[in-house]
């Protein structure tokens, strides 16, 4: 079966051709999907794509119409997808929803550790020789109040990790996890989580009610100086804002692996261009901030186990079978 693989780069290619052992006819396409590139899947039953690529109602269409019949997502987040156009034109859609909750839960602690001692601009300082202790002045995290929203397995980890360095850890989600409270995680509202905590990490999906989580309103009810880390996904932070509290000083210090607007920037090499977003640009100028590219799923663990459910998900629907990864429309 033909499967027209978008947004590659050459380590997608690498684990996906591990993982396949010529079990299906791959293409690998570099490009981005949207209206432009679309045309590359004609007579492909199967497009597989990431996290920035475009799958509305009219590219959908476009796709259905060369033949199109499935859209194996190599990721979790499914937000780029129109699911009532899908649906309508009988899709089968299937995703990689738990590759490595390790991965990721690992990379929020380094993050939160990076941003408590200052070790990124440690290290940039001594690169120039520079050994002096002034300005990076730090504070442990034990016996910290730690907010964690969204306690799925990603934030489950999280707050698990935490409660090892001996910090005090509050959650809030729609489903309580009883595991997390026999360890001692409090469930509280958000707002009690705005108010109290010293950091709040976010590891909720991005829907209608999460869009702009962070903002004007919650920002100004945060504990002075608390530390935000967000590796979930941009839309839950709204950036003008949460660039205003940092002016302030409420925001003490941010730590963003995802960015709202980050399809037009991240997984690709822009340090000889301008960036054509001013908060993007103005973020990145913060001394108290940390962004990275999306790489807190970048693992060896966690791209064998996407390239396996992605072929695993794709064989399946080949052969006539449910995908274990298939979302239900």
């Amino acid at each position: 079966m033909k499967v027209a693989v978008f947004s590659t780069k050459p380590y997608d290619r690498l684990f996906l051709e591990e993982a396949n052992q010529d079990q299906l006819e791959l293409s690998f396409f570099e490009s981005r999907l949207d209206s432009l590139t679309c045309m590359l899947a004609q007579d492909y039953p199967v497009v597989c794509t990431f996290v920035n690529d475009r799958l509305n109602a009219n590219i959908l269409l476009r796709l259905f119409d060369g033949k199109t019949r499935m859209l194996a997502l190599r990721c979790a987040g499914f937000n780029n997808v129109d699911f009532y156009a899908a649906k309508n034109l009988g899709f089968i859609v299937a995703r990689v929803p738990a590759y490595s909750p390790v991965s990721i839960s690992e990379y929020t602690i380094g993050l939160i550790l990076a941003l408590a001692r200052k070790i990124c601009k440690a290290y940039v300082r001594t690169r120039e020789a520079n050994f002096s202790l002034d300005g990076l002045l730090g504070y442990n995290i034990c016996d910290r109040l730690v907010g964690i929203i969204g306690t799925g397995k990603i934030g489950f980890l999280t707050a698990k990790t935490l409660l090892g360095f001996g910090c005090s850890v509050w959650a809030q989600d729609v489903v309580e996890n009883p595991e997390l409270t026999k360890l001692g995680v409090q469930y509280v509202s958000q707002n009690e989580i705005f108010k109290n905590c010293d950091i709040i990490s976010l590891h909720c999906p991005f829907t209608t009610d999460t869009h702009h989580l962070i903002r004007r309103e919650t920002i100004e009810i945060l504990k002075n100086g608390v530390m935000l880390v967000n590796t979930s996904r941009g839309g839950l932070i709204d950036t003008e804002a949460v660039i205003e509290g940092l002016k302030s000083g409420k925001i003490g210090s941010l730590a963003i692996d995802v960015y709202e607007e980050e399809a037009n920037f991240f997984f690709e090499d822009y340090s000889d261009r301008v960036i054509q977003d001013d908060a993007l640009a103005r973020i990145l100028n913060f001394p108290n901030v940390i962004v990275t590219g999306h790489q807190a799923f970048f693992t060896e663990e966690a791209m064998r186990a996407i390239a396996k459910q992605t072929i695993d998900n794709i064989i399946a629907f080949r052969d006539g079978q449910t995908p274990p990864g298939n979302m239900p429309l």
